[in-house]
């Protein structure tokens, strides 16, 4: 997770950056932006304009991503909207209690859940719109998405964001 962070870190990190990031990476991201917000699963935040709640983010029966790592997903409050972004995880209790209105799933099935099973919890949240995100380069195929969207109900839309 750190060379990713070290990647975006890079690409936009200014002087006004902040990174917020699970409480275990706070020494490390201090190193790549000098506005750290370290954060635990299940709280409510507001930092530099931006309200956000966390989600635990993990796997049920892998074990890349232990429950007591805590990491997190993030539900960002955005003009009056709220958007997931499940971060690497399974379709666990805790995401399967979100109300948002748009959310970012990973469908890799690798380090997460896959397409189908992120379906079904699309189909559970039920947001206006669904974004399938962590699949088609490192982990699963391209194709994932197509399986996602025609696993999805109606009326969620899908929106596809990554392109190969």
């Amino acid at each position: 997770m750190i060379t990713t962070l070290r990647r975006i870190s890079k690409k936009v990190a200014g002087k006004d950056t902040v990174l917020v990031v699970p409480e275990k990476m706070e020494k490390k991201a201090g190193k790549l932006a000098a506005h750290v917000v370290a954060v635990k699963p299940g709280t409510y935040h507001e930092t530099g304009g931006l309200e956000f709640e966390t989600v635990p983010a993990y796997n049920i029966l892998k074990p890349f991503h232990p429950k007591s790592a805590e990491w997190t997903g993030y539900i960002l409050h955005i003009d009056g909207k709220l958007i997931y972004i499940a971060g690497d995880t399974d379709a666990t209790k805790e995401a399967k209690a979100v109300k948002c209105d748009i959310a970012l799933v990973p469908i890799g099935g690798t380090y997460t859940m896959d397409a189908k099973k992120a379906a079904e919890l699309i189909n559970t949240i039920r947001p206006s719109v669904a974004i399938p995100v962590h699949y088609g380069e490192f982990v699963g195929k391209p194709s994932d998405g197509e399986v996602f969207e025609e696993n999805v109900k109606a009326p969620i839309k899908t929106e596809f964001k990554i392109s190969f």
